[in-house]
């Protein structure tokens, strides 16, 4: 019986192996900051919270792309063209003692880049989306808006949605 047993174990291995898809190749993605964010960043922002939404960047569109299997084996360079915070960043409390953190308006982000394919066809991208609404930042935390912007990015990206109109 333990012989049975262990041959059917054995010959559904087998099979399972036969029967198992390659995974998808996942897409390179490479994000960098425009040089008039960098100084943003250093002058004002703060290097370290422009740094962070950049990495989010980067997560969110490996995410997304890795999720849907858009470019799969592709490349995706992007560059972080803006971002306005909705409430002041630790470097500006720090700079303007008189500023408070309950300041708060809109924000958002402007992305661009460039999508390439396995084959090499390149493929320009671009998304802006700054919130309109001030009564929608009263409630928000300092990056909101950009990180809003950032998910709905990679999402459209993820779905072949985003690509820069001729």
């Amino acid at each position: 019986m333990r012989a049975v047993l262990l041959a059917t174990f054995a010959s559904l291995a087998l099979a399972g192996s036969a029967l198992a898809v390659e995974p998808l190749a996942t897409t390179s993605v490479e994000v960098k900051l425009s040089p008039e964010l960098q100084k943003k960043a250093a002058d004002d922002y703060g290097v370290r919270d422009v740094q962070r939404l950049a990495d989010d960047l980067k997560k969110d569109v490996e995410r997304e792309l890795d999720r849907t299997g858009v470019l799969a084996g592709g490349r995706v360079e992007l560059t972080l063209i803006d971002a306005r915070p909705n409430r002041p960043t630790f470097k500006q409390l720090g700079d303007r003692p008189g500023l408070s953190f309950e300041s708060f308006g809109t924000g958002g982000a402007a992305i661009e880049g460039q999508a390439i394919s396995v084959d090499g066809h390149v493929t320009p991208v671009r998304y802006r989306w700054y919130e309109s609404d001030i009564r929608q930042a009263k409630l928000t935390t300092t990056w909101s808006d950009a990180g809003r912007a950032i998910d709905r990015f990679a999402f459209q990206l993820g779905r072949g949605e985003v690509y820069a109109r001729r």
